[in-house]
């Protein structure tokens, strides 16, 4: 066993160690839903709407139902008065209008790809053939595709509401009205931020089987979580919770996309209830792209209020492309954006209103950093624009204005409160790591020569560790093996590497000696799940809880042993031994097997070594960071080439430098897409434009910037291992950051402003424009 090797000094917290899990991905051992065979199998496909808006008629299937292997045909009728909907509920003081994404569209459908009906066949092809013998009667009535068109209502997509307005929030703090009043200058600026799909690797999918004996629903799906979308299973099928069990297997990303359940699982599970026989439903690369919810989709009027030669206060109206229906989870992140509109700067007055509008398209939902992005983005722009119009160094501007260590806990204008931080050290940091000085020279040089290069910089802060709590289980087997149980569901972080090294530190064992399990309701009694770079700081937290709670049976096993008062033994490196007396010493292995001997336990003390942890925070945690940008563009192209690329990142204590890094890498690399090649746009007519990645612009490999990435360390005092969070910073920090580069490139030709994605044409025509 390796448990009773010594840990590295310091711990094994810290350390770089290589991913436990990735053997059997690279061995091309991860089994995922769609490799799931259950005897009996059937599949399910569905019917979408080709229109974006459109009455639904008739739907005839007498000719699907009777085609070769097709076993039963669905429809929103077929539905109707047997399942509940989505719950929906406010998010941050947010009203939100009751108009919940339907499983199947009955009278109406609002956007392309919606769920007509399904096909529930003995084989994929036969279901795929059958669909196409499914005729639908459709009255097309006319899209709307604009927010800003959405919202004089001149075509209401819901009857119930005349403005199209899906939920609203508004948040004001200090005296943004007299402060603009008082103000001696003000800033303004428009921008249009567009919609991204999340495009994981592995689309969405799911398996059903229902065991009429136990009375038990099993349900395999990809997601981000088991017992929050067994909770809206539970709901929706209206099914006790405890009659369904929800499984995670290895899930091949999801970047936000697989938050909830979908209404295609819920018709899997449903079928399977219904006709007694497992069914699978996996999506195409097509159905991910027109029917997964995607991310972003903002259209922003922000204007600064500057007095001197300080930003005072701040107003911004946001409109969000909210989509034709809501999920649970579509007015999570323009929330945070509106909450995060002062960003990282001590700005004391502000007020926001933010509305989500219907439009024929798609619903949207979190996607990898979840409307921190759209904040980050507005607010540095913005701040950029007010430092140029001043005439200030945009670094030396921002340091001026960041909020000072001293500070904290700060709680923003709009009701955020943040735990830690030391924002000048970042900003500082970056400006040596990006050679900011050098660069301006180089900058000058090139300009003289007829190069555009462009210096850009940006800070963020984030709020992360969402809902607030997490769950976790430890038990020590009688050979000393460590079995962590965590609600936490990776899809890609390394939680099965990061989580044992946090256990192992604890318990002084090896990490190799640590089994990480999760993804399956049977496993915990409640739990939550991954996103919003909360895993470490409330998943790793809850296993610290748990892991105490063996240390301190473990202690009192051991001192019985010892015939020792706990208070006086050592523990280190897998041994434990009374303090001044050395040779007096048990193995961690001989206690965990005392654990399950009766007469080998103290008399009060039960039979085995196992705890359960749950671990909740007050508030969010803030992470936060700086990003530096170095482009060169082409003139005659309009082609943009990223020469550096800096992320100075501070997500508290780092359990995994390796894992850390990795993730600031991957966020960077699709940070780059939205900046670049990515925006999920649709025609006026309503359709969507990309049905495949050869029209979606995902980026590539060669898109890889020369990156340049460090952490700092100042720990949150909200949980005990003082971490913060970092899963979805570089797509955060960065894309500002290249905006702002870019955008200080193009300043000779007196363009001021550049909405995303900056395409080779748009920044050509942007040059056109400026000569």
């Amino acid at each position: 066993m390796r448990g009773e090797h010594a840990p590295p000094a310091g711990g094994w917290i810290g350390r770089p160690l290589r991913r436990k899990e990735d053997g059997r991905f690279l061995r091309g051992q991860a089994r995922y839903v769609d490799d799931l065979k259950l005897p009996g199998m059937l599949h399910l496909v569905v019917v979408r709407s080709p229109h974006p808006h459109a009455r639904v008629l008739d739907i005839r299937a007498d000719a699907a139902r009777t085609a070769p292997g097709v076993v039963a045909v669905f429809t929103g009728r077929d539905l109707e008065g047997k399942l509940g909907q989505y719950a929906l509920a406010g998010v941050e003081g947010t009203r939100v209008e009751q108009v919940p994404h339907p499983v199947l569209a009955t009278d109406r459908v609002r956007y392309v790809g919606e769920p007509v009906a399904a096909v529930v066949a003995e084989t994929r092809a036969a279901a795929e053939d059958a669909v196409a013998l499914v005729e639908v009667d459709y009255d097309p009535l006319p899209p709307v595709v604009d927010p800003e068109a959405s919202l004089t209502g001149a075509v209401r997509l819901h009857e119930q509401l005349p403005d199209n307005v899906l939920f609203r929030w508004e948040g004001k703090g200090g005296d943004p009205d007299g402060e603009f009043a008082r103000a001696e200058r003000v800033v303004r600026q428009k921008f249009r931020i567009p919609r991204l799909a999340a495009v994981p690797m592995e689309t969405r999918g799911a398996v059903a089987t229902y065991d009429p004996g136990s009375d038990l629903l099993t349900v395999w799906a990809s997601a981000q979580g088991t017992h929050r979308p067994r909770e809206q299973l539970s709901r929706i099928l209206r099914r006790p919770e405890e009659r369904i069990r929800f499984i995670v297997p290895d899930v091949g990303g999801a970047f936000g996309s697989k938050f909830g359940v979908s209404p295609e699982t819920v018709l899997a599970a449903w079928a399977a209830l219904e006709l007694g026989r497992p069914v699978k439903w996996v999506e195409d690369r097509r159905e991910n792209l027109l029917a997964s919810y995607q991310g972003r989709g903002i259209v922003a009027e922000v204007e600064v209020a500057v007095r001197g030669n300080r930003m005072v206060a701040l107003r911004a109206r946001l409109l969000v492309d909210a989509g034709a229906y809501l999920y649970p989870s579509t007015p999570v992140p323009p929330v945070n954006t509106a909450m995060l509109m002062t960003g990282a700067y001590a700005i004391l007055h502000a007020h926001v209103v933010l509305l989500g509008v219907a439009t024929n398209k798609v619903p949207t939902g979190p996607y990898r950093g979840a409307g921190r992005p759209e904040a980050a983005y507005l607010v540095e722009r913005m701040t950029e624009l007010v430092a140029r119009e001043l005439r200030e160094d945009p670094v030396a501007f921002r340091m001026r204005h960041l909020v000072q260590p001293d500070a904290f806990p700060y709680r923003n204008p709009l009701g955020f409160v943040y735990d830690s931080g030391d924002y000048p050290r970042a900003l500082e940091r970056l400006r040596e790591l990006v050679a900011y000085d050098r660069w301006r020279e180089e900058q000058k040089r090139a300009r003289a020569n007829g190069r555009l290069v462009g210096v850009g910089v940006a800070f963020y802060v984030e709020r992360a560790a969402s809902q607030l709590w997490e769950s976790a289980g430890v038990v020590v087997e009688p050979t000393g093996r460590v079995v962590v149980r965590t609600g936490s569901v990776p899809h890609g972080q390394g939680h099965e590497t990061s989580f044992a090294q946090i256990a192992a530190d604890l318990l002084q064992v090896h990490p190799d000696d640590v089994l990480v399990q999760y993804g399956d309701t049977n496993l915990l009694g409640r739990s939550i799940g991954t996103f919003g770079s909360r895993s470490t700081t409330l998943g790793g937290s809850a296993i610290v809880v748990a892991a105490e709670k063996i240390r301190e049976k473990a202690k009192r096993i051991a001192a019985h042993l010892l015939e020792a008062s706990p208070d006086d033994l050592e523990w280190q490196d897998g041994r434990i031994w009374v303090r001044g007396v050395p040779d007096r010493v048990v193995s961690w292995r001989e206690v965990a097997a005392a654990a399950y001997q009766p007469h080998r336990l103290p008399p009060d003390l039960e039979m085995g070594l196992e705890a359960v942890g749950y671990f909740a925070i007050p508030r969010p945690v803030f992470p936060y960071g700086a990003y530096g940008a170095v482009v060169e563009v082409d003139p005659e192209t309009g082609e943009v080439k990223v020469l550096k690329l800096v992320a100075v990142d501070d997500a508290g204590r780092i359990v995994n430098p390796l894992l850390a890094e990795g993730q600031i890498s991957g966020s960077v690399v699709q940070a780059l897409g939205q900046a670049f090649t990515e925006a999920f746009e649709y025609d006026d007519q309503g359709q969507p434009l990309a049905s495949s990645l050869a029209e979606y612009g995902v980026p590539r490999a060669l898109h890889a910037p020369p990156l340049v990435s460090e952490f700092l360390e100042t720990p949150s005092p909200l949980n005990p291992l003082g971490a913060k969070g970092l899963g979805e910073a570089g797509t955060i920090g960065a894309p500002p950051a290249i905006a702002n580069a870019v955008l200080d490139a193009l300043e000779p030709f007196g363009v001021r402003h550049l909405d995303f994605p900056f395409t080779g044409e748009r920044v050509w025509r942007a040059l056109q424009s400026g000569r």
